[in-house]
């Protein structure tokens, strides 16, 4: 039930003109943690939601990300947080595909980076090469698994 609720939450984004409130970031953030026991499904939600989004829904796609990982190491501790490490699994292609976002956006992603870099949400090999992407600086092959 939880799940399926954060599911719906998440995809009634594309009902509304970004940018998103913040009400309804909360909200679809407190399903996410309500489903924790589903995290893994949780997460890949999220990565399919950006992959599948129309461009102007790439960023608060990762805003969802954002809320969700901070909300969770606010709660539960960075030890027991369970979103961090499961996005940074696939964080390479989920900033891949945030990347084809409209041009003007691409700060708002570099400024997420920087905000956790400097909270330390993720360690810096894996926030530095998506810091490159943005500059341009790494070709990293734009293919998803499921191209091949």
């Amino acid at each position: 039930m939880a799940f399926s609720l954060f599911v719906f939450q998440l995809y009634s984004l594309n009902e509304y003109k970004p940018p998103i409130s913040k009400a309804k970031m909360t909200q679809i953030t407190k399903s996410a943690i309500k489903a924790i026991k589903f995290y893994k499904h949780v997460v890949q939600s999220v990565e399919k939601f950006i992959q599948k989004c129309k461009p102007e829904y790439k960023v608060p796609g990762l805003y969802v990300i954002d809320s969700i990982v901070r909300q969770s190491r606010h709660q539960f501790g960075q030890e027991k947080d369970v979103f961090a490490p499961r996005f940074s699994k696939n964080i390479i292609a989920t900033f891949q595909n945030l990347y084809r976002c409209p041009s003007d956006d691409k700060s708002k992603i570099v400024r997420v980076l920087n905000l956790w870099q400097k909270n330390s949400v993720f360690k810096s090999d894996i926030i530095q090469p998506l810091l490159d992407m943005a500059a341009g600086t790494t070709l990293i092959n734009v293919c998803n698994v499921t191209d091949i």
